[in-house]
């Protein structure tokens, strides 16, 4: 049975807490597969596994992840927490994945009031790949999200960030057909992973944010995939007022973003970036002066 234990409370803030490496399981995120190229010839390469994970809060059925599995426990806190199903990391007491069931049971402690008529709601389905989805009261909070009005990116910091992932050991280098999202802080990386959705990926930092008392002052926040709305208002919940994104921005994420003042950069490879809403949060700094 590959199960998996929550602490018995939840961690004070660490200014250094570890990252999860690719090299911790990456036998178990990938499966090897013979392939025929475009000249006939058989070739074996490795394509990153999926896998459904049903999340159990107290006993009561909540949702069902389709999910590599990379971070899974990470991936439930971040979850209720994103949900607002769980206000607080002391209210859980434990979370136990087994991957024989498929299945992760999250214990609170004393009970969470009126969850089965919070989750009762009306749900969106997101554009999230994987089909997210968000409970429609969580539209409510957004506009009180607690957002640091200080953060700020400057022009040699986005590159560095660029960078940093560019060179990062990487499950999509090896598989592909997975999203990336990252935390930053200072030009350093605090936390990576990766899953077949974004929306999981950003709830897995979420939920390592939540699980080590990190806030999301002078955070920036990566992904590969699109800055849609269902990632804006997760980034804005978790207190994250800079998003960077090697893909685009759609319409919804970028009216959240400019209501809130949380700055959009998008279309980022290399040199090249566009910097969509909350001017005030970028520093431009000389071309001359950036490093090659």
């Amino acid at each position: 049975m590959a199960q998996s234990a929550f602490p018995s409370s939840p961690a004070a803030p660490d200014p250094q807490p570890r990252i999860p490496q690719l090299s911790d399981a990456r036998e178990a995120l990938t499966r090897a597969v013979s392939v025929r190229n475009e000249f006939g010839q058989t070739q074996e390469v490795h394509i990153p596994a999926e896998r459904p994970l049903t999340l159990y809060l107290d006993k009561q059925e909540l949702v069902t992840l389709m999910t590599v599995g990379a971070a899974p426990e990470l991936l439930a806190l971040g979850y209720l927490r994103n949900q607002r199903l769980v206000r607080s990391i002391a209210d859980i007491a434990s979370v136990q994945v087994d991957w024989e069931v498929e299945a992760c049971s999250i214990t609170s402690r004393g009970g969470i009031a009126d969850l089965t008529q919070r989750t009762a709601g009306r749900r969106v389905v997101t554009t999230g790949c994987g089909q997210g989805t968000v409970y429609a009261s969580l539209m409510d909070e957004v506009d009180n999200a607690a957002l640091d009005a200080e953060t700020r990116l400057s022009q040699s910091e986005l590159y560095a960030l660029l960078d940093a992932m560019r060179l990062h050991d990487s499950l999509y280098k090896s598989a592909g057909s997975v999203h990336g999202c990252a935390l930053f802080e200072a030009g350093r990386l605090l936390m990576f992973t990766e899953d077949v959705g974004r929306h999981n990926a950003v709830d897995a930092i979420s939920g390592w944010m939540w699980l080590h008392g990190v806030g999301g002052a002078g955070k920036v926040f990566y992904t590969t995939g699109r800055l849609t709305s269902e990632m804006v208002i997760k980034c804005a919940l978790m207190g994250v007022s800079i998003l960077v994104s090697r893909s685009g921005v759609t319409q919804m994420g970028y009216d959240i973003a400019e209501r809130l003042g949380i700055a959009l950069f998008a279309r980022c490879t290399n040199r090249h970036f566009l910097q969509y809403t909350a001017p005030h949060r970028f520093i431009a700094e000389p071309l001359e002066r950036m490093p090659a």
